[in-house]
């Protein structure tokens, strides 16, 4: 679950790219295979430079290479793979599906929760396949406050993307809302072991692990 705009995210891979690169790089641009490629390099330059090429070019089969870059050593290409693999979820493949999925994230980003519900359904309806689709549905419930809606959609984001962590922290928090902090846990553990980048996360299963030691030994 993830409720930030995919403009945003773009915008921010961007601005990252240019940081990332030497003064004299030049700033050519890089196919899909050479992006992978980078991703491999013993250059944390390259590497970022592999994230930032397939956060424009990446397809769906290529994200657990970026999953894996989540655990690079270098902090930035790290930050480059995250919003690499946000970009990638959010493609379709489809233009008129991507057009209305831009469409119902701003729906969403504007309160129009009622209206980013129906533009989600009608995406899920034409490409059942598509997990972020139901995933953003999945947000928009939640900030609906429907929370059994939003578990039902994070169910079909996770047949469809089993690593997808931010339906996973989805569930977490949902799970907060209805009181059942062991299940909020679990699901905020599974997602840290997929991202350990999550500093959001991770504050909030320190202080469920603090919250649920203090429950036990009240009730010894």
């Amino acid at each position: 679950m993830e409720c930030s705009s995919l403009s945003i995210r773009i915008s921010l891979v961007l601005a990252l790219a240019v940081r990332a690169l030497p003064a004299t790089a030049a700033p050519t641009e890089l196919t899909r295979l050479e992006a992978l490629a980078s991703l491999k390099s013993p250059d944390a330059g390259e590497r970022r430079r592999g994230a930032v090429g397939l956060a424009s070019e990446g397809r769906m089969e290529d994200t657990p290479a970026l999953i894996a870059t989540l655990r690079d050593d270098d902090a930035l290409v790290r930050t480059i793979a995250e919003q690499a693999v946000w970009a990638v979820w959010s493609r379709s493949g489809d233009t008129q599906i991507d057009d209305l999925f831009k469409q119902g994230v701003a729906q969403m980003s504007g309160g129009r929760l009622n209206e980013a519900i129906e533009t989600f359904t009608q995406i899920i309806e034409t490409r059942p396949d598509f997990a972020e689709g139901w995933n953003k549905r999945a947000t928009a419930y939640f900030l609906a406050g429907d929370y059994r809606r939003s578990l039902a959609d994070c169910d079909e984001v996770i047949k469809r993307n089993p690593q997808h962590f931010g339906a996973l922290s989805g569930y977490g928090q949902i799970y907060l809302q209805l009181d059942e902090p062991d299940k909020a846990l679990e699901y905020l553990r599974r997602a840290l072991a997929i991202n350990p980048n999550l500093q959001g996360v991770e504050g909030m299963v320190e202080r469920l692990e603090s919250f649920i030691a203090q429950r036990r030994q009240r009730s010894i």
